[in-house]
């Protein structure tokens, strides 16, 4: 699509597949990769929708309508392997095998390919056959088990830790490595992205003060899981909500004092044994206002006290505006692509395209004949 960015005339073919390998193609192609989606053509609609679908895991890239139960579709895959830098996809282990498109074929066809596989506990293992979610990959790596109150079962923070943050950034990380890689080997390789395996690399500062004894397994009795009275949220007198991150003593400070109380209010903090009555001030005093009128009186100290936000509501924050965390995507507000760069910064190449919306023109620009292209549709092999 021609989008300036860093990853400007890098080429990736995306299988398509569930939300962490879709959300790790999006990354790529918001820093300008030119990614083309493989949709099945049974999930090609009769009809062109009047509107584009409004999902920013799908932004950016182009569709082509193919089945891989004919065998025309998957020779049709490997003719656009040829052409790709990488290859990303998201299937339970083995099945990219069985359909004729594993890394053993595709790298045969393009030793330089980089391909990229997303799966829930990696490719072997065992438990690589096993299905799982989020919720089960974050259980088994002890990043489930800390999150949540003192007195309740662990609680899943959304599907931001394993799917997105273990799993599609952690496979963007990878293929950038293996592209790096390749200025000198001239070789692509397999990067072997686990879900399970990126929660427990988030799980490494856990493990560092598990070490040195600065972190007990007893869930809410820690510095940062809630329990501290100055590291938590309380509700105020709308019923909404505000976060609290008043470590340092500085910050501390500025908390005490936008609460209008001072040292000689409050039990000490550095003994736990006060950290309940200390919550029971805070919680008392945050109750007298709204949410909105604390972050006014927070607004320009250094107390790290701040609103808690809806999804909504976050993209009218005033920061967030002034930074453009927000882009309009077909009418309606998207996060922006992230990190920012000074020289080649990333955008949005287009909202999302239906199955198989650009089939024929992509396969144009990817090499194939108008002559291949009709025979591919009348095989029913490419929609």
């Amino acid at each position: 699509m021609g989008v300036p960015g860093p990853l400007r005339g890098l080429r990736v073919v995306e299988v398509a597949s569930l939300a962490p390998a879709p959300f790790a193609c999006t990354v790529l192609s918001d820093l300008g990769a030119e990614v083309l989606r493989v949709d099945r053509a049974d999930r090609v609609p009769a009809a062109p929708p009047a509107d584009p679908p409004p999902d920013p895991l799908a932004r950016g890239r182009r569709s082509v309508g193919v089945d891989l139960k004919r065998p025309e579709g998957v020779a049709a895959v490997l003719r656009l392997v040829e052409r790709a830098d990488v290859l990303v996809e998201g299937f339970r282990p083995g099945v990219c095998e069985r359909l004729g498109l594993g890394p053993d074929v595709c790298l045969a066809r393009n030793p330089r390919l980089v391909y990229g596989r997303l799966s829930g506990y990696g490719q072997d293992g065992p438990l690589a056959p096993r299905a799982g979610h989020d919720i089960t990959y974050l259980a088994i790596s002890g990043a489930l088990w800390p999150v949540g109150p003192a007195d309740r079962p662990p609680v899943p923070p959304l599907n931001y830790v394993a799917d997105f943050g273990g799993g599609g950034m952690l496979l963007v990380a990878g293929v950038l490595a293996a592209l790096w890689e390749r200025e000198r080997s001239g070789r692509g390789q397999v990067v072997d992205a686990a879900m399970a395996e990126g929660s427990v690399l988030m799980t490494a500062m856990l493990h560092g003060f598990r070490a040195v004894g600065m972190w007990r397994d007893d869930r809410g009795s820690n510095l940062l899981d809630g329990a501290a009275p100055f590291y938590s949220c309380y509700t105020c007198a709308d019923g909404r909500y505000v976060a609290v991150g008043a470590l340092e003593p500085q910050f501390y400070a500025a908390l005490l004092t936008g609460l209008g109380l001072d040292d000689e209010d409050v039990p000490d903090r550095h003994d736990r044994a006060n950290w309940p009555a200390l919550r029971d001030r805070f919680a008392a005093v945050f109750a007298t206002r709204t949410r909105d009128g604390w972050a006014e009186v927070f607004g320009a100290s250094d107390a790290c006290v701040a609103p808690v936000l809806s999804p909504a509501e976050a993209v009218d924050h005033p920061h967030l505006r002034a930074r453009r965390a927000f882009v309009d995507v077909a009418g309606l507000p998207q996060p922006a692509p992230a990190p920012r760069l000074s020289r080649t910064p990333g955008s949005v190449a287009g909202p999302a395209p239906h199955a198989g919306q650009h089939t024929t023109e992509a396969l144009l620009d990817w090499g194939f004949t108008a002559e291949e292209v009709d025979a591919l549709r009348a095989t029913g092999a490419a929609r």
